[in-house]
């Protein structure tokens, strides 16, 4: 068996399988299904500073290769999640992860501080795709300067590893991926969903009570493929990939394209054992081709 054991910042993976945040719960939902110990990460569902209801339905709708999303980040709150979800997950043999939005720098920041004193806590992911409520609704993670700022402002708080999402939705995402490193990220992973809506012909309205919502599944892989590789090549830090990975065949594609790890998200709506295939199937790609480790294969694209 090959080694699978990567590290994204500081933060060691058993097995560069991670699981992409709002697709995955808080990880007890799939122990019917899995040994959740097996994967190598497990990022929960997006964590505010404070409650949030989420948008009224309906706010997920099926595309052709993949689905929308506009639920809005529903949750209650960081302290809920420290007081009473934490508790119950703390035990899990793998790494938790917790994804953290947030609609100005100070939640964030206040978020951020309340999670890094939880000791099986050992990364978080920040979520700079939220609209800032201050600057007019223009989501953090669209320029390099709202970027850096949030990322400075959190890395000042939080003394774990730091993995910072970035949105597609951008011109250019190398610069922002520049911006994130040089503002104190310990890590990147993209992409998030990509903006688009589904209308119903029938009653001419839109699908969606948001009009628009965050696409995901096999759809955006090509995107998110390519845009892994061009990050690849301005940063230094680990990257970890994610956007439409169905299966081991997709991963292996992420990892030659330069990441250090991977997340699965949609498929696990599809397929709730999907995760414990593709490590299977990474570890025998790797066999297969007489690697003995998954760092041989990491950017080993040849162009």
């Amino acid at each position: 068996m090959a080694d699978l054991n990567v590290n994204i910042g500081g933060l060691k993976l058993n097995n560069p399988v991670m699981t992409a945040s709002g697709t995955f719960g808080y990880g007890e939902e799939f122990s019917d299904f899995i040994n959740i110990a097996r994967i190598g990460g497990i990022i929960v569902k997006g964590t505010t500073l404070h409650r949030r209801e989420g948008n009224f339905y309906p706010r997920m709708a099926e595309t052709p290769s993949g689905m929308l999303n506009a639920v809005g980040l529903q949750n209650k709150g960081v302290e809920h999640f420290a007081n009473v979800i934490y508790p119950r997950i703390k035990e899990i043999d793998t790494n938790i992860i917790v994804n953290v939005s947030g609609s100005a720098i100070e939640d964030y920041v206040k978020t951020a501080e309340i999670i890094n004193e939880l000791d099986k806590i050992p990364a978080i992911e920040l979520n700079i795709s939220c609209p800032n409520v201050k600057q007019g609704g223009m989501a953090f993670g669209v320029t390099a300067s709202g970027a850096a700022e949030v990322v400075k402002a959190v890395r000042s708080a939080y003394k774990k590893t730091l993995i910072v999402k970035l949105s597609p939705n951008v011109t250019d995402i190398t610069e922002i991926a520049r911006a994130v490193e040089e503002s104190g990220a310990d890590s990147v992973s993209l992409i998030n969903t990509m903006l688009g809506m589904a209308i119903n012909a029938d009653t001419k309205r839109p699908v969606l009570s948001t009009i628009t919502g965050g696409l995901s599944g096999a759809a955006v892989k090509p995107v998110a493929l390519r845009m892994v590789w061009q990050v690849s090549k301005v940063v230094k830090i680990p990257i970890i990939g994610l956007g439409g990975i169905m299966n081991w065949r997709d991963a292996v594609e992420f990892h030659l394209a330069g990441a250090s790890a991977v997340q699965i998200g949609t498929a696990n709506f599809i397929d709730p054992t999907v995760t414990m295939k593709v490590i299977d199937g990474v570890n025998d790609y790797l066999d297969k081709h007489n690697h003995k480790s998954i760092t041989e294969i990491i950017g080993a694209l040849e162009v």
